[in-house]
């Protein structure tokens, strides 16, 4: 749990459900693909939402190999057709359709058997006019490995559409147990459109300007991770996220393998949907409980504090300290204490209690922080 929580105290009886539960909340997102949508999510929760998209998709609708390919499977038609993602297998028809080969291709996927990686590969299968004979309950390209080995592969065509990152081993597998594997790659995806951008989010989300940092995909997760790395802020953010200051968000298993292997836990969604995906994040926040104090509901985030359902911008004196008396509620926290996250380290108890005097007049909340004479400060219960 969060160390901006506290772990004793007052507690409001009923979790956040008015569809504010993101109030104050500053969402870093990653995609370039249906970020619209994710931010809307977000932002009608009440979010604010940073968009730093880490690569670009690029179509490869006029690549020569792909149209070659095409022509060469449209004149020897595969047994097995596997399709790994949406996006690959719209941008396959899009490249069709680009050659003049759209309705011959559709013909022929009609005769075949369609094996799909997941509901979203259905869904662009679907949208096409045709079915698909199987699809992976975990959308992972092993299941797609373990079906097809259950049946006899000896000089059976599979083409295989490859999703950015490759054929994940599909036609290595095809190729070993003896079938013709036909790769077929209808997207990359590139650099990103703003570096300066991807730069800023890992800096903001180090230095504590950021609440949740979401991702859909683990190639985005690698290259944004290598940003953050050769700024030397890994571990900074690593440590935020440890303490659950910051909250990491993936959109599902695959794509939080290389956040695991970095030591960085992530929420993931029961399904991976971006739907599900905001929806685990809601849960997270709305999950935890607010303390009660005398001026109403408190929630700290990384650059505000709700109170009241009042969002309170705070500056990042303003919210260590009120992270230091929330985190012991109703007990005395020492200038001592609070001394130790001013700006350039301890300056005597004058200066905690300008710092206090100052948090009080933007939190606008008489009697919120008792002064406790000749001992220290603490939140008002």
């Amino acid at each position: 749990m969060s160390a901006l929580l506290p772990t004793t105290g007052a507690r409001a009886e009923e979790p956040e459900t008015d569809g504010q539960a993101l109030a104050g909340c500053t969402v870093l997102v990653t995609a370039d693909r249906r970020a619209d949508q994710l931010c809307s999510l977000f932002e009608r929760r009440g979010a604010r939402t940073v968009h730093a998209p880490v690569l670009s998709l690029v179509p490869c609708s006029s690549d020569p190999e792909l149209i070659r390919t095409t022509r060469e499977l449209l004149l020897n038609p595969p047994d097995v057709v596997v399709v790994t993602t949406a996006v690959g297998f719209r941008g396959w028809v899009e490249a069709a359709d680009y050659a003049g080969l759209g309705h011959r291709l559709l013909q022929m996927l009609a005769g075949v058997q369609i094996v799909a990686r997941g509901p979203k590969a259905v869904g662009a299968v679907r949208s096409a006019g045709l079915g698909a004979n199987w699809s992976a309950p975990h959308e992972t390209s092993q299941e797609v490995i373990a079906h097809l080995l259950e049946h006899d592969l000896l000089g059976r065509r599979v083409a295989v559409q490859h999703h950015a990152g490759g054929a994940d081993g599909i036609d290595t597998a095809v190729r070993s147990a003896g079938g013709d594997a036909v790769g077929l790659v209808t997207y990359r995806l590139g650099p990103a459109a703003d570096p300066d951008a991807v730069r800023e989010s890992t800096k903001d989300a180090a230095d504590g300007r950021i609440d949740i940092v979401c991702f859909t995909s683990a190639l985005a997760v690698d290259a944004w991770w290598r940003v953050l790395a050769e700024s030397g802020r890994a571990q900074q953010f690593t440590a935020h996220v440890t303490a659950g200051r910051v909250t990491v968000a993936a959109v599902g298993p695959v794509c939080a393998t290389p956040l695991t292997a970095h030591g960085v836990p992530a929420i993931l969604p029961e399904r991976s949907r971006l739907g599900s995906l905001a929806r685990a994040v809601v849960q997270h926040y709305a999950d935890r409980p607010a303390l009660v104090t005398s001026a109403g509901a408190l929630r700290i985030r990384r650059t505000s504090v709700v109170l009241d359902a009042r969002v309170i911008p705070l500056s990042p004196t303003g919210i260590e300290l009120m992270n230091l008396l929330a985190a012991q509620p109703g007990v005395i926290v020492s200038r001592s204490a609070l001394q130790a996250v001013l700006p350039g380290g301890p300056r005597g108890d004058h200066a905690v209690d300008v710092a206090v005097s100052r948090l009080r007049e933007t939190l606008d909340a008489p009697g919120l922080i008792r002064t406790v004479v000749k001992r220290g400060y603490r939140l008002a219960l």
